[in-house]
């Protein structure tokens, strides 16, 4: 139906995977809301309502997918559920004529919505659960390796590289507990009607024992969902600002973890760097470039995915009354395009991590070039250890790194450990060989390594018992 001779959005077929886009398919959502149709079926039979065989018609033709007739019949009613209703019924010769009895639009839509998100959700968890897996899996293999920490992108005190990692863990995981409360707390709207007072049903199970409210709750069973216990029209449209809202807080931890790819493999640190294929081009015009385009993809999505909430904020805040139909139309595009965004963000990022090279060489270099002035802190607080006066230290420690910094940005080699040497005030508490183990700043680590293989150990436990349900 579509080529690439007109406009197709790159979620169609560039990000996302096909997994994730049959989810969102315009065929699957009709599929959803015959599933709900069939299931208000169900559950009026058991109340006396209908015939088990209309019942039955209803059930043979529930994947009958026409999308050409359904168009046609559009075009006339200019109504695409109706269409989709009058498709279904024309399929269903004995079950067609009760199709959609009591219901308002809302009542098939909505709680299709719902399911369509709840399987999206479980996509979103299991490429969750594989990423933090992956990431557990280098944290444990790096918790004591010691690099160069940086605050405000300057040189700091030493940490280590699991430990760096377990920072983007600890955030995805807290994205997984939220996606998993997200998926177990989603609500349909329910069978409530045209205003959400389902007066509609109470006239229709008038003299029957069956109440509107069991109806309900036994057509809700049939779909696995709960509803809430209250709505307009549709259910209320906080629920879509809230799924949104916790993608983009996966979006945001995704795109620390990129960012700080892109600037740990730029060349004056080079330690970390994307996979690189060996026919892979970097640039059209400088063939030596090797640019993190993984990592700035992902960046450049997760923004697209933070400005969502906006959208879905001002749909559940400008929903007047029982309903207004000014969210039906970026509904159709904010719930798939954030669904295909956080994919691609997740997909990405496993690959990165399963496959991300680390320099040693590199690491180890930079530690070197900056330990000596990581290692003032740590000598600061021997010497006050010692009887200094921890003020007068730190101006003399300050002076003498801010001296050998003006050394190095000549070109000149770091001073810093002889400028030390020869301060007789320092030497007066601390001896030549004490001052020289205080310098090699590799083992101040403090608790990172511990604190690195608890992180690990937590994913494993949290995410690899549920991954094991998933086959994963």
């Amino acid at each position: 139906m579509f080529t690439h001779e007109i406009f197709l959005s790159p979620f169609t077929w560039r990000y996302g995977s096909e997994e994730m886009r049959r989810v969102w398919s315009e065929e699957h959502r009709r599929k959803l809301m015959r599933r709900v149709w069939v299931a208000l079926a169900r559950a009026q039979a058991e109340a006396g309502l209908l015939r088990p065989e209309q019942v039955a018609d209803l059930e043979a033709h529930q994947d009958d997918i026409d999308l050409r007739r359904a168009a046609e019949i559009e075009r006339r009613v200019r109504h695409d559920v109706v269409a989709e209703l009058h498709t279904f019924a024309e399929q269903s010769p004995l079950g067609g004529p009760v199709l959609h009895l009591g219901a308002t639009s809302a009542d098939i839509t909505d709680n299709a919505d719902v399911l369509r998100l709840r399987q999206a959700l479980e996509i979103l968890l299991r490429r969750l659960a594989e990423l933090l897996l992956a990431l557990a899996g280098q944290i444990e293999s790096r918790a004591e390796q010691p690099c160069l920490a940086w605050t405000h992108l300057q040189p700091a005190e030493p940490t280590t590289v699991g430990y760096r990692l377990a920072l983007y863990a600890q955030d995805l995981l807290t994205d997984y507990q939220d996606l998993l409360n997200l998926l177990r707390n989603l609500r349909g709207k329910g069978l409530k009607g045209a205003v959400g007072t389902s007066a509609a049903f109470v006239q229709l199970l008038e003299g029957s024992p069956l109440t509107a409210e069991a109806l309900e709750e036994r057509f809700m069973a049939l779909l696995g969902l709960e509803a809430f216990p209250v709505t307009g029209q549709t259910y209320p449209r906080r629920q879509d600002y809230q799924v949104l809202c916790t993608l983009s807080s996966l979006g945001a931890s995704l795109y620390k973890f990129a960012f700080d790819l892109r600037f740990l493999q730029s060349p004056p640190i080079g330690e970390w760097s994307e996979p690189f294929a060996a026919e892979q081009v970097g640039s059209s015009a400088m063939p030596f470039k090797r640019n993190p385009i993984h990592a700035e993809k992902i960046d450049s999505l997760a923004r697209l995915l933070s400005a969502l909430p906006q959208v879905a904020w001002s749909n559940a805040a400008h929903s007047l009354l029982e309903r207004t139909l000014d969210d039906s139309a970026n509904r159709r595009e904010i719930l798939p395009l954030a669904f295909l965004a956080a994919d691609e963000l997740l997909l990405t990022a496993s690959v990165l991590v399963r496959e991300m090279h680390f320099d040693d060489a590199a690491i180890a270099v930079n530690l070197a070039r900056y330990g000596t002035f990581a290692a003032t802190e740590r000598l600061l607080v021997e010497l006050v250890r010692a009887g200094a006066d921890r003020q007068e230290m730190h101006e003399r420690l300050r002076r003498h790194s801010l001296g050998a910094w003006e050394e190095m940005r000549a070109g000149r080699p770091n001073p810093l450990l002889q400028r030390l040497l020869d301060d007789p005030e320092i030497r007066r508490y601390l001896p030549e060989e004490r001052l020289y183990a205080l310098l090699d700043i590799s083992g101040h680590l403090g608790l990172a390594p511990k604190r690195a293989r608890e992180v690990a150990r937590k994913v494993k436990g949290l995410v690899g018992r549920r991954s094991q349900l998933w086959g994963g």
